[in-house]
């Protein structure tokens, strides 16, 4: 938002700079619903980012020590309806098992001014909007979240309104990159590749290791090339304009050690159908959890 013009009472003209921080501009209480590892990590960057404490109010029935320390800078905890107010944005972070129960709870709290933002796994706009009521956004964040490098994809409801999906995104941008679509049915594979995705780079790791141990090396050098290996290469692909198949090619010489190693995994089978595979189980299982 750019600059603002207006004229005082002793007829100067004075600019005044508009905050274009979003979060420091939500004025509505958010309800946090699960301040989990993922619900807590968002709470951590909203208030980072610069979200007024005294704005949040956070429903847990076990909540960390860490969390409960945040009441002193004015977040609400275990609130009733009553107590806390009109909802502006209630964020739901509870485990997709325990929605059903969870959500009938929720449901006081939410009015017809409410937006309803769901980071819970195959768990439809439907479903959301039948337990819960209010407006729907639902989005699958990832892990990294919790350093501020995650990415979310988000999915609003057709009555969702402009400022209430600009919200959204403000909570949601808090713990890294978010991208919206407009194609609910979109969302079981994002839930595959990205939300379930972190696993299949931890999985790397720990076999990347596993292998070098195999090869002859000592463990705790094995684990510390692997880790650091993948934390680097996960960076340089973060920071490079370049495709991640030209990344690939640059590290391999014609007849070298690493087209040995590539011809394997990508040979066939290889990883490309193991990944195929593995994207395909983890949709259908989305499609499940939906049901």
């Amino acid at each position: 938002m750019g600059p603002c013009v207006r004229r005082d009472d002793t007829s100067a003209w004075v600019i005044t700079v508009a905050n274009s921080n979003p979060l420091q501009n939500i004025t509505g209480t958010i309800l946090l619903a699960g301040a989990g590892k993922m619900g807590g990590a968002m709470l951590t960057g909203w208030l980072a980012g610069g979200l007024d404490p005294r704005r949040v109010a956070v429903i847990d029935p076990h909540i960390a020590p860490e969390i409960s320390a945040l009441a002193a800078k004015g977040v609400v905890l275990n609130p009733d309806a009553k107590t806390a107010g009109p909802v502006e944005t209630l964020v739901v972070a509870v485990k997709p098992q325990m929605f059903r129960e969870a959500g009938a709870k929720l449901k006081p709290f939410v009015s017809d001014r409410t937006s309803v933002v769901s980071i819970m796994a195959g768990t439809t706009i439907a479903s959301l909007a039948e337990v819960c009521g209010g407006t729907v956004v639902r989005a699958m964040p990832n892990t990294p979240a919790a350093i501020g490098r995650g990415i979310t994809v988000a999915v609003a409801a057709r009555d969702v309104s402009a400022a209430q999906r600009d919200v959204a995104d403000a909570l949601l941008r808090a713990t890294g990159a978010v991208e919206w679509v407009e194609d609910e049915g979109l969302m079981d594979a994002v839930t595959a590749v990205s939300g379930s995705g972190p696993a299949y780079v931890f999985l790397l790791a720990e076999e990347l290791a596993r292998a070098g141990v195999e090869a002859g090396l000592p463990e705790a050098l094995a684990t510390k090339l692997a880790r650091e290996t993948v934390a680097g290469s996960g960076e340089l692909l973060h920071q490079s304009e370049l495709p991640s198949a030209t990344l690939r090619q640059n590290v391999t010489s014609p007849g070298g050690t690493t087209a040995a190693a590539l011809g394997v995994l990508m040979g066939e089978p290889g990883l490309r159908d193991l990944m195929i595979r593995a994207i395909a189980a983890a949709t259908q299982r989305s499609k499940e959890l939906a049901k």
